[in-house]
């Protein structure tokens, strides 16, 4: 991490920026989507850490399956109140890589795809904190909230927050691998789908139409 004394930022930071030289495409068939899911130590996002990233791709609206990224964390920060929940120990026989490398690939993957997530805003800020104690800037990508998509629906006004479970019992979505980043991944790019299905409305229904009335998640 040279880059910490020279007030520059490292290649893998600069070909990651390059990925937004060009204005977002709006067409929902044409845009590269990344769905992603965090395991984390806890729910603070200034103290926890990120313990594992799941990301699958979505192109032409349809699951890319060969198109996913993994990721396990070397873990200096420990809280084994969470292991019962994503079953991820300090050790283990999982390959585990350096906060800093698992950032670089993740950055290297995502490029300028559309991030999806659920309660998107924790994922997002998770990954910006770590970018934080790299010092380098937020994430660049626009981002998609299912549970504010799901919201537009207006399919359910009783209460502003609905989980992931809910909805996937909601929509008919098998909770297979639930709690493992990957897992919740797919899980959340199913729903994503069919949630895209009923609100494509028209032939013109567009990125900006899913992202209308809703802020940028996370990113400020």
């Amino acid at each position: 991490m040279n880059w910490f004394n020279r007030k520059s930022y490292p290649e893998f930071w600069k070909s990651y920026k390059n990925c937004f030289s060009k204005p977002q495409e709006q067409n929902l068939e044409k845009i590269r989507f990344v769905v992603f899911d965090t395991e984390t130590t806890g729910l603070n996002t200034k103290n926890d850490r990120v313990l594992s990233i799941g990301c699958i791709a979505i192109e032409s609206l349809r699951i890319k399956v060969s198109d996913q990224l993994e990721l396990y964390l070397k873990q200096e920060t420990f809280n084994a109140n969470t292991v019962k929940i994503h079953g991820l120990l300090k050790e283990g026989k999982l390959l585990k890589v350096e906060e800093e490398r698992a950032i670089e690939l993740f950055l290297d993957y995502i490029k300028n795809a559309v991030l999806v997530a659920h309660h998107a805003a924790f994922d997002v800020s998770m990954i910006n904190a770590a970018l934080a104690r790299l010092r380098l800037p937020k994430l660049k990508n626009r981002v998609l909230d299912t549970g504010h998509m799901f919201q537009k629906t207006k399919l359910d006004n009783s209460k502003i927050h609905f989980g992931l479970d809910e909805l996937s019992h909601r929509f008919k979505i098998p909770l297979q691998d639930r709690h493992t980043a990957s897992g919740d991944a797919y899980i959340t790019a199913l729903l994503f789908l069919k949630l895209c299905s009923k609100l494509n409305t028209n032939s013109k229904f567009n990125l900006e139409d899913l992202e209308k009335n809703h802020k940028r998640v996370g990113l400020l």
